[in-house]
């Protein structure tokens, strides 16, 4: 299965309940961050805060590295999501974490589309504000 495959298919997966594609791996990120909000501010705090704003503004997405990701994931604490996210689709954690660092701008843009971050009770994030958001990916692989 080729790397973009293998994409396709846990950008697009709902394997067992809840799903375990990148979208909702993404989602459980933003979530045990506490909201958009919460990771914002964890990125911010560990050197990612222009990327992050890139995100949530209405221009074009700041890229980042699963390297990057992946300090600012264990500086905070939230690492965990990716290891067991990687253990339960039995793929390396260093692989996921590249290929979230490509999905997690999108999911915190499409999470905030008029370029604010959204407010409410814990975070103000629900998965269900991702919704749509592998298909729409999907659709600007290319074939």
């Amino acid at each position: 299965m080729s790397l973009l495959d293998s994409l396709g298919s846990l950008l697009g997966g709902s394997q067992g309940e809840g799903g375990n594609s990148l979208v909702s791996i993404a989602g459980q990120l933003i979530q045990q961050a506490g909201g958009v909000q919460g990771l914002a501010e964890k990125l911010q705090q560990h050197g990612l805060g222009d990327a992050v704003q890139s995100w949530i503004g209405t221009g074009a997405n700041q890229a980042i590295s699963g390297d990057q990701l992946n300090n600012v994931l264990q500086k905070a604490g939230l690492d965990s999501v990716v290891n067991n996210a990687a253990g339960k689709l039995g793929v390396d954690p260093g692989q996921l974490l590249g290929q979230l660092a490509q999905v997690l701008p999108h999911a915190v843009d499409h999470a905030t589309p008029n370029g604010e971050v959204p407010t409410g009770g814990s975070g103000g994030f629900d998965l269900s504000m991702l919704s749509g958001l592998a298909e729409k990916l999907l659709a600007a692989k290319p074939a």
